[in-house]
């Protein structure tokens, strides 16, 4: 069995400094420090932190007066923000960059009078955060079919912005039905949705064309693992989520000679490497690292931090 790597995969800048977040906090303060939802879309990850005393939560309301606090990498709501400096909770915002981009492009749109579409997918943190920071009329859409229902004030005063776990292929669609029924939207440059979204629907289209089945390791949860699946399968290619070696069945790889693996952007890359062992438990193995965009983005982490003194007792 040939067994090929998408390139890029797994933890993206946005993921990695969120993680790093947890266990700076963890270093500095000392546990427990309270998360509020998963820090990223993994289990793997979660329980990881977990044991090193970090307290997931759901509600702002579960955490003791004071604490420090987290939030995920989604973003949260102006309300949630509200509710955390009433209960003097010590605040660190884990927020990606790239999210906190459409929160700002989106209240730019609507000071200046647009009302705004969003293009996401409704309950995901990210969603609901987006739509808590972004003041006046915020209509969420998801689908082309979504369009022809939109009740607008004026055609004229529309601007859309994106879910950053959605590329520019998946929105594509979605933006031409817009445009199609509102000529005078206005929207942010493709160069601003999320980089790393892009690259690995990218490489996954791309390691499609060298195999016979792709094998996807992410959260079912998570927004761009389930899409990197879909991507595969678009290409005509059989594609498995899975969370870990773990949930591999044997029967999909079985006289397989072509295996592809990506992971998503919230996915460790030893558990790429823990499916790539327990290939080998089936034959023998050759890996091969696809050619792709090497990612070196990076982001810097919150002063508070990386700053040396400690919280004042």
């Amino acid at each position: 069995m040939k067994v090929f790597l998408a390139q890029p995969r797994g933890f993206c800048a946005g993921v990695e400094r969120a993680i790093a977040i947890v266990e700076m906090a963890l270093a500095k303060y000392g546990p427990p420090v309270y998360v509020r939802h998963e820090i990223v879309h993994n289990p793997h990850v979660v329980e990881r932190l977990r044991q090193k005393g970090a307290v997931f939560v759901e509600e702002t309301s579960e955490i003791p007066q004071g604490a420090v606090t987290i939030f995920s990498a989604h973003g949260v709501s102006e309300a949630v923000e509200s509710e955390a400096t009433t209960m003097g909770l010590d605040v660190i915002d884990a927020t990606c960059p790239l999210v906190e981009k459409v929160h700002k492009e989106g209240q730019r749109y609507a000071k200046q009078g647009y009302e705004i579409i969003l293009i996401g997918h409704d309950g995901h943190p990210e969603v609901e955060g987006t739509l808590g920071r972004v003041p006046g009329t915020v209509h969420l859409i998801s689908e082309v079919e979504d369009v022809a229902g939109l009740n607008v004030a004026d055609a004229n005063k529309l601007a859309y912005i994106t879910q950053t776990t959605l590329s520019v292929d998946d929105t594509r669609e979605v933006i031409e039905a817009l445009k199609a029924r509102f000529p005078a939207i206005i929207g942010p440059a493709t160069k601003d949705i999320c980089y790393a979204t892009q690259n690995r629907q990218a490489a996954v289209r791309e390691l499609s064309k060298h195999v016979e089945v792709v094998l996807v390791i992410g959260a079912h949860n998570s927004s761009n693992s389930s899409r990197l699946q879909e991507c595969a399968k678009e290409e005509g290619v059989e594609a498995y989520l899975i969370e870990d070696a773990t949930k591999l069945d044997a029967a999909w790889v079985q006289g397989k000679q072509r295996v592809g693996i990506t992971a998503g952007a919230s996915a460790p890359e030893d558990l790429v490497q823990g499916l790539i062992d327990r290939l080998r438990e089936l034959g023998p193995v050759e890996v091969e690292l696809l050619s792709g965009i090497e990612e070196n983005v990076h982001f810097r982490l919150p002063t508070k931090l990386t700053q040396m003194e400690g919280r004042a007792a």
